[in-house]
């Protein structure tokens, strides 16, 4: 194919999110009970004041003893957000739902129809040579592995996800997956991870309508904490809570942000560059520069040529298409969805 050297990059170049979570609500009950859990109790999110202690690391100026000393007589009052499971229960719910919506690679705006035209015909390819298949395994394996309860996956005994397929309000198909017999490393899957990747699959092409509905068991003990998200505020005054938590309704129910299910779903990305100490991450989230804020490190960096905007440029731009793991990085960051115009 020729090379085109007239085609630019849009200015203005943005896609939705195929894969689009709700908000997940936290409910409470035993695990034996787990057939009634729409009779489940909610998880509110509740503050407690606790008197702490000085325990951040002091400058040197004030490593005085004497200074210690006062500082330690003063109390450290704090007001803190919680969520716990009550004492006569011992499984923590976590309930939400999954559209999977077609349409990955078409932009929601774009102002250069030679570009858009150009980005057309090559998802066309991909998906002619590929399809989605190997992307929407990796997330049906995160649905089945639990990845999506974060802190809540840590320390459980049991953990089992229900993932239905939803039509008219009804089940039509339903998956029950033991979260621990699906790695967190690898995306070797099962005959259901399968079966739940070819609706995926199906859905981002265009060929189905798609709704899940996902309800994650998790038997961590009575009266154990559970962990919501954590709202972040900017502008918290001296004497302010110091931790909020995220709640929905009246009830102050526990919740977790869409935006961080969305973020463990699309943890699939295997394909970046081995890290400079040869350490193994095991699988990142899908991010334009493979960023990972927990360990404030980008692992895709523009130098290397492996970050979204040098792949998806060298391929529309100049007919250089990447390797193929590459390629499912690429429509794996269109499905993800994000602004990436070049507006300088």
């Amino acid at each position: 194919m020729a090379k085109n050297d007239t085609l630019k990059t849009a200015s203005v170049l943005a896609f939705e999110r195929k894969l689009d979570p709700s908000d997940a609500l936290f409910s409470s009950g035993t695990w034996d009970d787990r057939a009634q859990y729409a009779n489940w109790r909610i998880i509110p999110v509740r503050e407690k004041s606790v008197r702490g202690t000085i325990s951040n690391r002091l400058k040197a100026k004030d490593q005085d003893p004497a200074k210690l000393d006062a500082a330690i007589e003063n109390p450290n009052l704090q007001t803190v957000d919680v969520a716990a499971l009550p004492h006569d229960a011992d499984t923590l719910a976590v309930h939400f739902t999954l559209r999977v919506l077609a349409g990955a690679g078409t932009p929601s705006a774009c102002n250069s129809a030679e570009y858009q035209r150009k980005l057309k015909q090559t998802v066309a390819g991909y998906v002619s040579e590929h399809g989605f298949g190997e992307l929407a395994h990796r997330y049906a394996c995160n649905l089945a592995n639990g990845r999506f309860l974060w802190r809540n996956r840590v320390g459980a005994e049991e953990i089992e996800v229900v993932v239905s397929q939803m039509k008219g309000g009804q089940a039509e198909q339903q998956w029950t997956f033991d979260a621990f017999e699906h790695s967190l490393r690898d995306f070797e899957g099962s005959k259901a991870t399968r079966e739940l990747s070819e609706l995926i699959n199906e859905a981002l092409s265009g060929e189905r309508y798609l709704l899940l509905d996902v309800v994650a068991f998790a038997r961590v003990g009575a009266g154990q904490e559970v962990f919501p998200s954590q709202e972040l505020i900017l502008d918290r005054s001296r004497g302010d809570k110091s931790k909020t938590l995220y709640s929905i309704g009246d009830d102050k129910t526990a919740a977790i942000h869409s935006q961080k299910l969305g973020n463990a779903l699309r943890t699939i990305d295997t394909w970046y560059p081995a890290p400079e100490d040869g350490g193994d991450l095991g699988p990142i989230a899908v991010e334009p520069y493979g960023s990972v804020t927990t360990q404030g490190s980008a692992y895709r960096q523009p130098k290397q040529k492996v970050d979204f905007y040098n792949l998806l440029d060298n391929w529309l731009l100049k007919d250089q298409a990447p390797s193929t793991e590459q390629q499912h990085f690429v429509m794996a960051t269109l499905i993800r969805g994000g602004v990436f115009g070049d507006a300088g």
